[in-house]
C-alpha cells in the first residue's frame, strides 16, 4: 500500500482523556511527522493538529481509536497523492 500525507484534527473536550490521547499518539509516533497542540482555556478544550505520513489504514486506525475516547473527536484529511 502507498503512503499518504494526512492532517489529523483532534478536539479534546474531556481533559481526563489527555493522557490516553498522548499514549495513542506515542504508539503511532513512527508515522507522525509533526504535532501542534493548543489549549483553549476559555472553552476548557484542547485542539491538536497532527501531520502523518502513513498508509490509509494506519491513519484511519489512529483516527478511529481517538474518536472512541470519551470527549474526543478526530477527523482526517488526506492528500490526493
Amino acid at each position: 500500500m502507498d503512503k499518504r500525507i494526512a492532517i489529523l484534527g483532534i478536539i479534546v473536550e474531556n481533559p481526563d482523556m489527555a493522557s490516553q490521547v498522548n499514549e495513542l499518539l506515542h504508539e503511532y509516533r513512527d508515522s507522525i511527522i509533526g504535532r501542534m497542540g493548543m489549549p483553549y482555556r476559555e472553552k476548557n478544550i484542547s485542539v491538536i493538529s497532527i501531520v502523518m505520513d502513513a498508509e490509509n489504514n494506519v491513519i484511519s486506525a489512529l483516527s478511529g481509536k481517538l474518536g472512541m475516547l470519551d470527549g474526543v473527536s478526530a477527523k482526517a484529511v488526506y492528500s490526493k497523492k
